[in-house]
């Protein structure tokens, strides 16, 4: 060309240098391409208006799929879209690869694209340099999506801040990973650093500033845009007051990205290299993607992190703190444990009061669900219990004025009622005496200080909240030296596909071999529902939790109790227990014989525990037959020095005493005497001050009054032996009343 002479044309230039141009209106769905661009599409030389669906023909569908993501990308970062496409002839074969450029924008009112670039041959399709890793053709496109899936996968499990902040610092982006990272978050009108990796942790201070600091990560806060610098040089002449900040760290590339959920820019994500990096739209694409993957993560992990500390607080406020010393002579545990999923507290409580006689109150309970609802009313019910116990009431009013107050709350708002069942526990720590009023809770159990294991029978009634005017009788019962009262929820005891009978065996399991303290078994209880806990545990575990969970041990401690011998000789109890069948329940009978098995469950003499049973049975009916009062059950195991004797006792408030008669072979009745008198080893009836007591004995080591002992020894051999009284008694038939 010569001097003087006009400039050629830019069709003239683009043709000079093969380079077609072509403008695509999304909103129509049409590209108009010119005499090259066409050619290079594979279709002929001339200018062409063709649909979007004739061009998807010729490019390679990921390639297509690849130039949406790049516009969008460039449309939010206001930059040019560079892409590679790879062209297909009829047969489905790549014949050659284009490189297309754009500066495309967004016509909100049309909600439309506008693209207008240039479509020009790439003679070496294999990328070489970190300018060309922007090719979406290869192998680094297969490593990139892997890439992406995994990072996708690990930052949604992270369940934490830390974790997530872990996630990132271990990604390696197929080729361009970077050495340093930083997350930026926002504190008022202040730039602060969530977390950092690969910087020195002296640094973070300098980092908290201003958001109208010209720093990259605040300006990218404040306009949601990401910022690219790939070379020192561009940081100096950008920021050149906050260049010696990252000038220390020998960084040669540096990418701000805004971390934006719901519209809202929430911090930014600074990826920090040590070899340059051009940053090309590929590389852009993978950053703005893990940018957006973390910043979703970061918001669930906040939220997280929110919810557990709101739940914290609210355990922290509706649970009590116990101390190791907080019952005089009594040690106590408890544990609560919400359920697997979704908010982490629920329906279930426990309490311990302080009580103006000098006694204390047990109580744990369950509103029914484990959601807001059940929390809120927990909070209420569990203030009100407190409330109507402080002021002395005793146990049964406790809990009718609690089921009272929730049933006028389900009245207020019917669309929704909940119950609640509640276990209220008055105790003596002088005596060691347990007044015990339940709702619809079940049992509770105590272990014997030989870890035998005991469901206590209790009278209950309604759960609270759905008869104003429900009754809810007291059962007393003792709490021996040495003895440890459990009372929990029906989380621990029927989560994992058990019912009330199997879960109770599988506690009563843990609650015979653990030998640690009572810390250590309220743990042992926790783990058998669902792993590893510690005190009021919230953090993860093994999510078999399907309800709530909450537990009180109670363990009266054995100072000055059980190691020597009594006045008589005989040591002091092994187990013991008692049991109130009244007139109007006579199917507790039942329950009184099954009690008594268990008490004796590892009796030697199986004969001896079958005879046991069978007088009981006879003492209990003839109390309920001959009587108008309730009979009162207490059954002992006692260690002496000829072995271990077990006595049941049977006390009535009748006045009238037993007669032993000789009835006839057809009399229906007046057997009783007769058993006790020829199946038990000493036997009595004992007059009180109102009423009196029915009692026998059967020793361990005493082959039975009939003379034959039908038990072998343990070494195999059979044994017989003639009948004897026990030693320092009367023969039986001295003993009967007359």
């Amino acid at each position: 060309m010569r001097t003087g002479e006009p400039l050629p044309s830019m069709e003239e230039v683009l043709a000079l240098v093969d380079t077609g141009r072509w403008h695509w209106d999304t909103a129509a769905g049409l590209v108009t391409v010119d005499e090259v661009a066409a050619r290079l599409l594979g279709l002929p030389a001339e200018q062409a208006t063709l649909t979007e669906a004739q061009v998807r023909a010729r490019l390679h569908p990921v390639d297509w799929n690849e130039i949406t993501g790049v516009i969008r990308l460039a449309v939010a970062e206001g930059t040019l879209s560079e892409v590679r496409i790879r062209i297909m002839d009829d047969r489905g074969r790549v014949v050659r690869v284009v490189r297309s450029r754009s500066k495309p924008t967004f016509d909100p009112l049309r909600n439309a694209y506008l693209l207008t670039g240039t479509l020009q041959e790439v003679t070496d399709p294999v990328p070489c340099t970190s300018a060309d890793r922007g090719t979406v053709t290869g192998d680094w496109r297969r490593s990139r999506e892997a890439f992406l899936l995994d990072a996708g996968r690990a930052l949604a499990e992270a369940r934490s801040t830390q974790e997530v902040l872990r996630v990132v610092a271990n990604l390696s982006m197929p080729g361009f990973s970077p050495d340093g990272l930083a997350v930026f978050g926002v504190t008022g009108d202040r730039l602060t650093i969530i977390g950092h990796h690969g910087q020195e942790p002296a640094a973070e201070d300098a980092f908290y500033m201003p958001l109208d600091t010209p720093y990259p990560a605040a300006e990218v806060v404040r306009t949601g845009r990401a910022i690219y610098l790939s070379t020192p040089q561009q940081y100096r002449a950008r920021y050149p007051l906050t260049w010696p900040l990252a000038e220390r760290f020998g960084r040669s590339s540096w990418a701000f990205l805004p971390l934006i959920v719901s519209g809202r820019t929430m911090g930014t994500w600074m990826a920090a290299f040590v070899n340059p990096v051009a940053f090309t739209p590929d590389e852009r694409s993978v950053l703005t993607t893990v940018a957006r993957m973390l910043a979703q993560a970061l918001s669930r992990a906040g939220t997280a992190e929110s919810e557990r500390a709101l739940t914290d607080g609210l355990q922290r406020s509706m649970l009590p703190r116990l101390g190791p010393q907080r019952i005089p002579g009594m040690t106590l545990a408890a544990r609560y444990i919400p359920t697997g999923g979704g908010l982490q507290v629920g329906g279930d409580w426990y309490d311990v009061i302080p009580l103006p006689n000098g006694r204390f109150a047990l109580i744990i309970g369950d509103v029914q669900g484990h959601d807001v609802r059940a929390a809120g009313l927990m909070g209420q019910l569990r203030i009100a219990l407190r409330a109507y116990a402080s002021e002395g009431h005793r146990p049964d009013a406790v809990l009718s004025r609690a089921s009272r107050f929730l049933y006028g709350i389900n009245e207020v708002d019917p669309v929704d009622p909940r119950f609640a069942t509640c276990l209220y526990v008055e105790v003596d720590p002088v005596g060691g005496v347990l007044d015990v009023a339940r709702a619809g809770h079940p049992e509770p159990a105590v272990r014997m200080p030989d870890t035998t294991v005991l469901t206590r029978q209790t009278a209950g009634g309604l759960p609270l909240g759905i008869d104003p005017d429900a009754d809810y009788p007291t059962t007393r019962m003792p709490l021996e030296p040495g003895e440890t009262l459990l009372v929990c929820t029906d989380g621990l005891i029927e989560t994992g596909g058990h019912d009330l009978d199997t879960g109770w065996q599988r506690l009563r399991g843990i609650l015979e071999r653990h030998e640690g303290n009572l810390e250590e078994l309220a743990d042992a209880l926790v783990q058998a529902v669902h792993g590893p806990s510690s005190h009021h545990t919230t953090g993860p575990l093994i999510d078999r939790r399907e309800d709530d969970i909450a537990l009180l041990l109670l363990s009266r401690r054995t100072e000055g109790h059980g190691a020597g011998t009594g006045l008589d000789g005989v040591r002091a109890s092994l187990r013991r227990t008692m049991l109130t069948v009244e007139q109007a329940e006579p199917e507790r009978v039942a329950e009184a014989r099954r009690q008594l098995r268990e008490l004796l469950h590892d009796w030697c003499s199986t004969d001896q525990v079958d005879s046991a049973v069978l007088l009981l049975s006879e003492v209990l009916t003839n109390v309920l037959v001959h009587t108008d009062a309730a009979a009162l059950l207490e059954a002992e195991i006692t260690d002496g020095p000829r072995g271990r004797r077990m006595r049941i006792e049977v006390t009535d408030s009748g006045d009238d005493l037993p007669h032993r008669r000789t009835p006839g072979e057809l009399a229906s009745s007046g057997r009783g005497l007769l058993l006790i008198d020829l199946l038990a080893h000493a036997w009595g009836v004992a007059p009180r001050g109102k009423g009196k007591s029915i009692w026998f004995e059967l020793d361990e080591s005493e082959a039975p009054p009939d003379g034959t002992d039908r038990t072998d020894r343990a070494d195999g051999t059979d044994r017989t032996a003639p009948s004897r009284p026990p030693e320092g008694r009367k023969p039986a038939e001295s003993r009967a009343a007359p």
